[in-house]
This record gives C-alpha cells, sequence and structure tokens, in this order.
C-alpha cells in the first residue's frame, strides 16, 4: 500500500542511499565531465545556448533543415542545459558518448524528419553496447548487442539519442529511483516525485534539458511522469511502434500490453516524433508493426468532435484541482463547437483487480522478485517484494478476510500498484496522451480538507496526505481515442492544447 501513495506524489527528502557497484556510483557526471571538455567552437555565434534550448522542436527543425543552425552547437547547448539539470533533479543515468560519432554521419546526409535534433531515450530502451539495467543490478553489465528498432528508426530520421534517463526499480511503480542511479526529483517541487516509470524523461524534459524523448508505457508510465512534469506524452495503440530491442522485467505480458511513445514540451513535438517513427523503415525492421503511415489528414482535421467526460471514476476520486480542470476544458470545448456527454466507465474494480493487475503482473510477479532479490531493493519497493512472494492462495484469504473493512485491499495485495485512470487505457489498448491545462491553486489546495473519497477508506486518507502541498503543480487531462485512431487522439490533444493557451492569453488581457 505505501509504495502505491508513495508513487502517486510522495514527498520525496532524500536519494536513495545504498550498496551500488563502484562503476555505477554517479555515472552521469564523468561523462559530462568528459564530454564538455571535447565541445568545439560554436558554430553558431548568433544563437545562445539558452536561446537553442528554449525553441519549440518545429522551430528547431526548420532552423537545423535551412543551416541557420548546425548540428553540433544544437546537441553541445542540449549537453550543457542536461547537465544543469541533471544536478538538481538526478534524472539522467549515462551521456551517449556515440553522439558525437553520429555529428560526423548526419552532417554528410542532412535528412530526416528529425535532422540534427537531440533525443533522450529511457534506460529500458536498448542502446548498442550500454546497459539497459530497468534499475535492478541483475541486468548491469549485460550492454545491448544492438540498438532498439526505435532507436535504430530515429537514427534514420536524423535524431542523435545523446543521454539515456532514469527509471524506478522494475520499471513498475509510478515514482523514480533506484539503488544504482538513486532518486529522481520533480523540476517543479523537489519535495515530490516526476512519477514513473519514465520519471526520469519526464524530469529531464520538463527541467529544459531535452526536447524529445522516448518512454514506455504499461499502466501510465509516459503519461503520468508527463503530467507531474508539465509535459506532453503520448501512448499510441500497442504494436504501432515497435517494441524490439525494449526490455522488462516482467514476463508474458499478453492481456495488458506496454507502448513505446513520445513525450514532448508540446503536442506538435510528439506527432512529429510519430510521424518521423511511423516510416517504412520501422515496418522493415519489425514485420509485427502494422505498416500503417501517419495520416496527416486526420492529424490536421478541423471538423466537431463528440466527446465523453467524467471527473469520477468510481474508484478513486479525482482531486479538487484534477476535477476542475476536466470541467474548465469541458466548457472549453463546448465552447469551440464540440459535443461534450457524461458517462461513467463500468466494472472498474473488476477490471483494475482481475484484469489489469494480473496482465501486467502476468507471470505473478515471479520474474520480478528474481531480478529483486538479486540486490539491494529500493525502499519504495520493500513491501512489494514481500507481496509478490506470497503464496497467491494466502494473498485471496486476507483479502477476503479484509473486504469488508478496506474495500480496495486486494488490489494492494495483489500488486501494490494503483492502476487507475491510466491503467484502463492499456487495458482496453486505447491511444491516451496527457495535455498540460493548469496548476494546482491555492483555492484547490484549501479544498482538500472536505476530500471525502470515494470509500473513505485508508487509500481516500493516504491519497489526500499524498497531494497536500501541490500549489503550483502542473495538472493535466488525458485524452483517449480508440484503438488504432492515434492521429485522431492527437488531434483531439493539439484540439485541447490551443484551446487552453487562447485562454491564458484572454485572461491576460
Amino acid at each position: 500500500m505505501d509504495s502505491y501513495f508513495r508513487a502517486l506524489m510522495w514527498p520525496m527528502k532524500h536519494a536513495v542511499e545504498v550498496q551500488v557497484p563502484p562503476n555505477r556510483a554517479n555515472p552521469i557526471g564523468e561523462g559530462f565531465f568528459i564530454y564538455c571538455n571535447t565541445l568545439q567552437p560554436n558554430k553558431n555565434p548568433d544563437f545562445k545556448s539558452s536561446s537553442i534550448v528554449s525553441l519549440s522542436l518545429p522551430e528547431l527543425t526548420g532552423k537545423l533543415k535551412d543551416g541557420s543552425l548546425q548540428p553540433d552547437a544544437v546537441l553541445y547547448a542540449f549537453m550543457e542545459k542536461a547537465l544543469e539539470v541533471n544536478k538538481t533533479l538526478n534524472c539522467s543515468t549515462e551521456i551517449i558518448m556515440e553522439s558525437v560519432a553520429q555529428l560526423k554521419d548526419i552532417s554528410t546526409q542532412k535528412k530526416g524528419l528529425l535532422y540534427g535534433v537531440p533525443i533522450s531515450i529511457k534506460d529500458n530502451v536498448a542502446y548498442e553496447s550500454h546497459d539497459t539495467s530497468c534499475g535492478v543490478v541483475s541486468k548491469l553489465d549485460q550492454p545491448a548487442l544492438m540498438d532498439s528498432v526505435m532507436v535504430t528508426v530515429l537514427k534514420k530520421q536524423g535524431a542523435i539519442p545523446f543521454i539515456r534517463t532514469n527509471i524506478p526499480q522494475g520499471l513498475l511503480n509510478y515514482d523514480c529511483g533506484n539503488p544504482i542511479f538513486g532518486q529522481t526529483l520533480n523540476p517543479y517541487n523537489l519535495q515530490k516525485t516526476p512519477g514513473g516509470s519514465s520519471g526520469g524523461e519526464g524530469a529531464l524534459i520538463g527541467g529544459g534539458g531535452s526536447i524529445l524523448g522516448i518512454g514506455t508505457d504499461i499502466g501510465g508510465s509516459v503519461r503520468i511522469p508527463a503530467s507531474f512534469c508539465g509535459i506532453c506524452a503520448f501512448k499510441p495503440t500497442s504494436k504501432r511502434l515497435s517494441l524490439q530491442g525494449i526490455s522488462s522485467c516482467v514476463r508474458g505480458q499478453k492481456s495488458v500490453l506496454s507502448s513505446a511513445g513520445p513525450l514532448g514540451r508540446d503536442v506538435e513535438s510528439v506527432a512529429l516524433c510519430m510521424q518521423a517513427l511511423l516510416c517504412q523503415d520501422m515496418f522493415s525492421l519489425d514485420p509485427t508493426v502494422p505498416p500503417i503511415p501517419f495520416n496527416q489528414e486526420v492529424y490536421e482535421s478541423s471538423e466537431p468532435l463528440r466527446i465523453g467526460y467524467y471527473e469520477n471514476d468510481g474508484y478513486l476520486q479525482s482531486s479538487p484541482s484534477m476535477a476542475r480542470a476536466v470541467r474548465e476544458t469541458k466548457d472549453l470545448l463546448e465552447k469551440a463547437g464540440h459535443t461534450l456527454v457524461p458517462f461513467q466507465p463500468l466494472q472498474l474494480y473488476h477490471s483494475f483487480h482481475e484484469l489489469a493487475i494480473k496482465g501486467i503482473y502476468s507471470d505473478g510477479g515471479r520474474t520480478l522478485f528474481c531480478h529483486l532479490k538479486e540486490g539491494p531493493i529500493d525502499p519504495c519497493l520493500c513491501g512489494q517484494d514481500t507481496v509478490i512472494g506470497t503464496p497467491g492462495f494466502i494473498k485471496k484469504l486476507i483479502s477476503v478476510v479484509l473486504k469488508p473493512f478496506y474495500p480496495r485491499i486486494s488490489a494492494t495485495i495483489d500488486a501494490s500498484l494503483g492502476v487507475g485512470n491510466t491503467g484502463l487505457y492499456n487495458l482496453l489498448n486505447f491511444p491516451a496522451g496527457v495535455v498540460p491545462v493548469s496548476t494546482v491553486t491555492e483555492e484547490d489546495e484549501a479544498q482538500l480538507s472536505h476530500y471525502k473519497g470515494v470509500h473513505g477508506d485508508v487509500w481516500d486518507k493516504l491519497f489526500v496526505k499524498a497531494v497536500k502541498g501541490g500549489v503550483g503543480l502542473p495538472v493535466a487531462v488525458q485524452c483517449v481515442s480508440l484503438p488504432w485512431q492515434d492521429e485522431m487522439c492527437l488531434r483531439f490533444m493539439r484540439e485541447v492544447e490551443q484551446l487552453t493557451a487562447k485562454n491564458k492569453l484572454a485572461r491576460k488581457h
């Protein structure tokens, strides 16, 4: 139970302090020191580093293509910014030194939708000769033999993977810390988590150290960090993008599927990344990916939409700031001519407990348990390893006995994992993305004192404790569409983003 609420927004005051292999201690510092001493003179003196890293992705790609910015100047600017961000947030695990050599390769080709764009990748996305540790000691010193398909396609599109980002131990957690690389912090509030499992990506991009990143999502793992860190993220329909070369700590996940997806500062960034990835190279390298290119016409469409919405799913009541964000976004969409229809998700208890959690922990957590027991365990998972190692019939018995007193106890006993509004759409395999629309206000904070929750149980009480002290933190809404309608989901996200921006501008005047 503790790990679930820590993962929501639990205050993080100290990095994890455990014994790790000496060659892994603080791996980013030395690498950055070496790298910064290899920097060449800036070939774009008219552009300061701060100006480069503040560009939007469309602006950056435009300047790279017309030659007003050179890839090396862009790479070094982001390396410098990433170093600055990492010192505070501890969001990166290592720099990719091969990015220097890649500069030479792309200088002769100058092609691809992401030509010259530095990109960050999550620790579990394979890069040749680098570990995909997943935050567990048992996976160290096992460098990948080749790039993942995602990395290969990104390179073919001209992108430069330059840094790898932190994750929670074993990946299946909504926090972001492990015994190897330590605890990652939120760029808006150092006492809060950036979310997980792509928390390093969320923190690095939210802190300005990367413009575009690749994460993975099986229960909200790109959407939660993005919402916590004030950026956008998109979980495509599973199998729309290749998962070859992406590591996990659980085997046999078939009913609930993971997705690789982009994180960026705005919707246009993640849409451009999807457009770049959905190319012939992706389809040729991984025949299991359906050869469906990006549908620009659907993404740019403007016809009115019919949109369902809900503030409370009947399982976990939203905080005041979250409910307000939904109401405000609903009003903006209606004023723009869209039809909004209230609805209530059905059978969520059964969906979470019997389908989602069991589907995510498809082998009963045995593989994860084997990885965890081979090394130090992050404090956030200390209860979870005990739960995983408990025989199923005992867990069932405890659940039956305690359920009248704690209606949601079986979720705690089964997995210590909160599969809420995000995990539902992994189970259904719906594409989903998040867009920041507001921040937590003093009024939101005051209304927490009246929060009752759905059941009034210990979970609801701990939820209030977890989200307290959030004034100024970003608040996002989630946009969802039907399977394989990824471009429509992105179009929906863009609509929300544009309407929110117009509303903020109108309020200023």
